[in-house]
């Protein structure tokens, strides 16, 4: 009897993908060692294909694009010319590091070296990085195939994120499954103040910093840069470097979070100094994978400490602390900045950040809900037409007497903001829902 992980199966269709998941639970017990006997479910009989290895034993494997690439079982010594899925950790969000992988194979005059470092960052250890150099040479042992593309094998790599095993904290151990505290993730004001410092000087180590706050070199005779300088100048604190974060208020705190977005870029390409003691010298900095990776891990730190806060992903506000919502009212954000049309687009976007900035005010909240009802007073005719006239008349019968539009005595004013909430809730569902159904008609007229 032999393990499901000890036969290849080569993904044939882009749509094997989805059910790879279910393939792996319906048969990670045992299977006949002989692959002829493995009986597969019937929708996913059509799109695999089921052999035996190389001689050191079957393989299961899990390349979609080549079949040949990448693989989940064992396999000695990499003769195969495959990497072993289960011998690496991401250490990135495997969205992250599919997408920085893209960029930079789209950019081939960055070489093999932003590759070779983009794998030693995104993954826990090393290992993924060795073992795609030494597929892209001629010096895996005992093997005289050809060496592989290092793009093709990233291509893979990358295209298979999801399926590779996350880097995470280690389950309770065994004092602590029995009846012993297990550490917790909770951070207080104190700790979470000095995780983000330590955050800035891990980024700082890797480069991240070096575009706008270059390192010297011993050869050259460039001026010492001047961080203080630079956060005062955007904050307009002063001694705010080194960083000291015992001495943080909240809105020093939430500043620099919100400050250091706009100055992290991450490096591509470093190369050693060893003169003197030099060190790395980093170049060709990507700003928005920068950011991206800098919003994951503040945001995380933010969770950890209970911060109702994370750092916006799009629209108007990028890069600022804003309010976190369920993930129904996210998806509608998400979709209202992508869907908007263009015309409406700088509203949309303006009034979305004016309701979920971290200092938003209620006359902030109620000025969002007002831009939403201008644009739905120009798509009055639409919602005419396409919904029922009740849902019209209230549509606008609020904004016109619970002091959302018009401002006189005859206005209803007492009133929990909650039901503000409410109200730009229901306006922008109903902007995204117009957005929809503009796209259905232009669809319909093309």
């Amino acid at each position: 009897m032999a393990c499901l992980a000890h036969y290849r199966i080569r993904m044939t269709d882009e749509a094997a993908r989805g059910p790879w998941d279910d393939l792996v639970r319906a048969y990670s017990e045992v299977i006949p060692p002989n692959p002829a006997a493995l009986s597969l479910p019937a929708d996913l009989a059509p799109i695999v294909e089921v052999g035996a290895g190389n001689g050191t034993g079957p393989v299961f494997s899990t390349g979609a694009s080549s079949g040949n690439g990448l693989y989940s079982g064992p396999l000695a010594g990499h003769d195969d010319g495959m990497l072993d899925l289960t011998d690496y950790e991401l250490a990135w969000p495997p969205e992250l590091f599919a997408a920085e992988a893209k960029r930079i194979l789209g950019r081939p005059g960055l070489g093999q070296q932003a590759i070779d470092l983009l794998l030693r960052e995104a993954f826990r250890d090393d290992n993924a990085a060795e073992d795609v150099s030494a597929l892209a040479s001629r010096s895996v042992f005992g093997s005289d195939r050809d060496p592989r593309s290092v793009s093709d094998i990233v291509t893979e790599l990358a295209g298979n994120a999801r399926h590779i095993r996350r880097s995470s904290a280690p389950q309770p151990y065994w004092p602590q499954r029995h009846g012993q505290d297990v550490p917790g993730t909770y951070l207080d004001a104190r700790r979470a103040r000095r995780g983000f410092a330590d955050l800035i000087q891990e980024l700082e180590s890797r480069g991240y910093l070096d575009q706008v706050f270059p390192r010297r070199c011993v050869d050259g005779d460039e001026p010492e840069a001047d961080p203080a300088a630079e956060l005062e100048k955007r904050l307009g604190i002063p001694g705010l470097w080194p960083l000291a974060p015992d001495e943080w208020d909240d809105d020093t705190f939430y500043g620099l979070v919100e400050v250091y977005h706009d100055l992290v870029s991450r490096p591509r390409v470093r190369i050693y100094h060893d003169f003197s003691g030099c060190g790395w010298h980093y170049s060709h900095f990507a700003t928005t994978t920068g950011r991206e990776v800098y919003r994951w891990k503040a945001d995380e730190l933010l969770a950890a400490a209970g911060i109702s806060y994370r750092l916006a992903d799009r629209g108007e506000d990028l890069g600022r602390l804003a309010e976190i919502f369920d993930d129904g009212r996210t998806q509608l954000v998400s979709a209202s900045i992508e869907n908007t049309q263009p015309d409406t687009a700088g509203r949309v976007r303006h009034a979305i950040a004016l309701f979920r900035g971290r200092t938003a005010t209620v006359e902030d909240r109620r000025s969002a809900a007002i831009a939403l009802a201008g644009i739905l007073e120009e798509r009055r005719p639409l919602i005419r037409a396409e919904l029922t006239t009740g849902d019209e008349g209230a549509l606008f019968q609020i904004a016109n007497k619970f002091a959302i539009r018009h401002r006189n005595e005859q206005q209803l004013e007492d009133y929990d903001p909650a039901f503000l909430d409410w109200i730009f809730w229901w306006y922008l569902g109903t902007v995204e829902l117009t957005n929809r159904i503009i796209a259905r008609q232009a669809g319909q007229d093309t």
